[in-house]
């Protein structure tokens, strides 16, 4: 009855809204001469439209015959040039939507005694500032937009755009988890080099807005098959001093959603969180120098899953995995705009990031029927993760606006301080498992990127250069009764050099748009581990790629358009992945890396297709993917044992096929509304590999395919006095994991925004998960066991927060 209920509030509450800002401008550029090539000043440019002559922009030439007007929307032109004594001209210019910057080719003007000068029309093209863009592969979001999860973390924002889902911690582009997360353009190690560790714990309110890239091009790194996300942070360049300051504080696990086994401690219940934010800038003359501080505690019950095991002796097993988790994250950044002149600027900027983790959890393992507590296993992990990035970058303008050159130098340094203490509580005897671990990242990035404008688009070119290095050391202190081997700390040492070099065209006219591109990578990882490890040796690879893109689009009319994209590219294994300690994940399954572990290489294809009107626009994408050497965690039991080791192998070949679609609506200057569907076909084909860890054994699975997907409908509400409102509502479908399925899942968030105090104070009040519905359930199917999990973790969070901008 329970479930039909849904059913019915299904279609009339799963309401939400991302606001999609509607801003087109470009900037229109060009130079004036006469028959002799010199510059004229003081000639007299106007814009008009084309269909009522109608005055759009108007400006003069300056000395050297150079013009610039800026904020023009694409549409069709008639472009006016005049000057005493020289004949008029007039010419069609087409304005597309590719290019924020763009140059008309050189205007040359005949004197009146001298010949009329032929006509040719001019194509320009401008650039989509925020929500999906004619190109159909980039979306953008303003994080302050999404009232619903304010004063969260960036990954609890991140839920409820369009296209994303958020599945065991990590986020997911259209089913896929191979997501690289980028912070203003980079890759850094808040975030990780080449996946997305810690977007939990970052503050959203440090985050501007996040770009959803499922098509990258070449001048992007090649790594992530699902596509790009890019978070940028905030940053004012307005004059003078001004700022934002901000706090927000709310409650989670508001009552105890499922009661613990017994014999363990409490479960944690109106959990705390609390977020000020601090953004400061100054601007004046030449120079612009900007901080934000953002700090976000949280105490959570990150894990409290049941888990009933059978193994195929018929043993089962009962266990509940309950995790209380204290988080503290500070973040600033801090830097200085010095615009030496009007062709060249220099920015230096600086962030620091401080991750305190402290977790305190508790697993206790009962037979079948809870009758009999068989073991207890309790923990304490204790990590500080601190982050260090300088960056310096300085760019020069050349005359013709959008005609760029910028140089880039960034160094990162991260650290990560890690002990971990595990009780393992038996009827006869009680053990006590210590590991201590300290890793040391450092990373040089160097890259160089120009850009030249043209009649009909752009070029863009350049070549980027990483050193990367991990020193790692893990103390292991086993106690009595321990599982793992006396051998599994030590020492180990991944090294990564990666230059690479890119080029991209684009091209676009009044029916045709084209992008074609190419980057070529050389990859060289060296993993040296501990030469006495009784398992693993040192291992490394290298390799020479070409990563191609393409695209093109055919304009049916001015409100259809389809295209098609092509792109490839490669997923490497990250560190973690390959990294020689074991670790436990739970008392009875232990992860552990793959130093043998190698890259995945995907080729994707997508048809995309967009109706757009005066209020609203219709984008809808058929995409497929197949990607060789798939990378996967796998699970087994070692024999004559209980214990599940996972560790990633390449299982071979795997498809994504699917269909996403987006409905944005503007119904009045009240109400919108947003509908974002995807479904999709995952498939992994059958494989066999083998596990070295502990000690070898075969892994084989059949062939595993599941149609899967998930809807999201959005509403907002503007309503009088600067109030909004926002209920958003999200709905999983079942899917595939590794070795088994996850159950269908569903929630709703609500958020109501008030401005006060002038437009200059705001409050924010919201409620996510408000049903109480998310609990993650999961089936798991491998050799010689079998096992069902419901994990009923913290969904339900309230917040109350106050900014105020000055």
């Amino acid at each position: 009855m329970m479930n039909r209920k849904k059913l019915l509030l299904f279609p009339t509450c799963i309401i939400s809204t991302i606001v999609f800002a509607q801003t087109t401008s470009v900037t229109v550029s060009g130079r004036i001469t006469d028959k002799d090539k010199k510059g004229l000043a003081y000639a007299h440019i106007i814009l008009k439209k084309e269909n009522d002559s109608a005055f759009v922009a108007g400006t003069i030439t300056n000395e050297e015959g150079r013009f610039s007007m800026t904020g023009i929307k694409p549409d069709h032109y008639i472009l006016e040039t005049s000057m005493t004594d020289y004949d008029t001209q007039r010419q069609p210019v087409f304005i597309g939507s590719l290019s924020e910057f763009l140059e008309i080719p050189m205007i040359e003007l005949i004197s009146k005694e001298g010949k009329e000068t032929r006509i040719e029309e001019v194509t320009l093209t401008a650039s989509k500032k925020n929500e999906i863009d004619n190109r159909l592969d980039k979306k953008t979001y303003a994080v302050a937009d999404n009232i619903s999860q304010s004063g969260g973390s960036v990954l609890q924002s991140m839920q409820n755009l369009p296209g994303i889902t958020v599945q065991d911690g990590k986020v997911q582009l259209r089913g896929n988890d191979k997501v690289t997360v980028l912070i203003d353009g980079k890759q850094t190690a808040l975030t990780g080099f080449g996946s997305q560790s810690g977007l939990d714990n970052i503050p959203a309110s440090a985050i501007e807005k996040i770009e959803i890239i499922n098509n990258p091009s070449s001048k992007y790194d090649a790594n992530g098959n699902a596509g790009i996300i890019n978070i940028i942070m905030k940053k004012n360049k307005k004059n003078g001093w001004n700022g934002k300051v901000g706090f927000t504080t709310g409650l989670g696990s508001l009552w105890v959603r499922q009661e613990n086994l017994p014999t363990i401690r409490p479960q944690y219940t109106l959990t705390p969180k609390i977020n000020p934010s601090l953004s400061l800038n100054y601007r004046k003359d030449k120079v612009n120098v900007f901080l934000q501080a953002d700090n976000l505690y949280t105490q959570t019950l990150n894990k409290n899953e049941f888990v009933t095991r059978t193994y195929d002796d018929g043993t089962v097993i009962n266990s509940q995995l309950k995790r209380n988790r204290n988080t503290n994250f500070f973040t600033t950044k801090a830097g200085i705009d010095w615009n030496i002149n009007a062709q060249n600027t220099l920015t230096i900027s600086g962030m620091y990031g401080s991750e305190k983790i402290i977790d305190r959890g508790d697993q206790p393992f009962f037979n079948g029927d809870v009758s009999q507590r068989l073991r207890l296993w309790q923990f304490l992990e204790d990590e500080l993760k601190t982050t260090v990035m300088g960056t310096a970058s300085y760019q020069h303008k050349f005359k013709e606006a959008g005609h760029v050159l910028n140089v880039g130098f960034n160094y990162t340094f991260h650290r990560e301080d890690e002990k971990y203490f595990y009780d393992n509580y038996l009827s006869t005897s009680t053990g006590t498992d210590a590991f201590k671990l300290l890793s040391d990242e450092q990373v040089y990035d160097f890259n160089v990127d120009y850009v030249k404008p043209l009649k009909y688009g752009r070029i863009e070119t350049g070549i980027k250069m990483r050193n990367r290095s991990i020193p790692t050391n893990m103390n292991f202190i086993p106690g009595t009764n321990s599982v793992l081997d006396v051998s599994a700390g030590g020492k180990a040492d991944y090294k990564e050099f990666i230059p690479a070099v890119y080029g991209n065209y684009i091209f676009e006219n009044e029916k045709w748009e084209a992008e074609l591109g190419i980057r070529l990578e050389y990859v060289k990882i060296q993993y040296d581990v501990n030469p006495n490890h009784p398992t693993y040796t040192s291992d490394g690879y290298n390799y020479t790629q070409p990563f191609p893109n393409f695209r093109l689009a055919y304009k049916l009319n001015e409100h259809n358009k389809v295209s098609v994209f092509y792109n490839r590219r490669v997923d490497r294994p990250n560190e973690v992945d390959i990294r020689i300690f074991p670790k436990y994940d739970d008392a009875e399954i232990i992860k552990v890396g793959n130093p043998a572990l190698r890259p995945q290489f995907t080729n994707s294809l997508e048809l995309g297709y967009k109706y757009n009107w005066d209020n609203g626009y219709l984008y809808s994408a058929l995409y497929h993917r197949f990607a060789n050497g798939t990378i996967t965690r796998i699970s087994s039991i070692v024999p004559n044992s209980t214990l599940i080791y996972a560790l990633f192998q390449n299982a071979g070949r795997s498809y994504n096929t699917g269909l996403e679609a987006i409905w944005n609506q503007k119904v009045s200057d009240v109400y919108s509304f947003n509908i974002n569907g995807n479904i999709y076909h995952n498939q992994i084909n059958a494989f066999s590999v083998v596990n070295l860890y502990p000690e070898p054994n075969t892994f084989s699975a059949d062939q595993q395919s599941a149609i899967s997907g998930n809807i999201k409908m959005n509403n907002v509400f503007h309503f009088t006095k600067g109030l909004d409102a926002q209920l958003t509502a999200v709905y999983l479908a079942p899917d595939i994991i590794p070795q088994g399925r996850i159950r269908s899942r569903f929630s709703m968030d609500l958020g109501i925004k008030k401005a006060i105090q002038k437009g200059k104070g705001e409050i924010v009040l919201n409620a996510s998960d408000i049903l109480n519905t998310m609990v993650m359930k999961k089936k798991i199917q491998g050799m010689g066991f079998a096992y069902t999990s419901n994990d009923y973790y913290e969904t339900q969070v309230v917040r109350l927060g106050y900014s105020y901008k000055f």
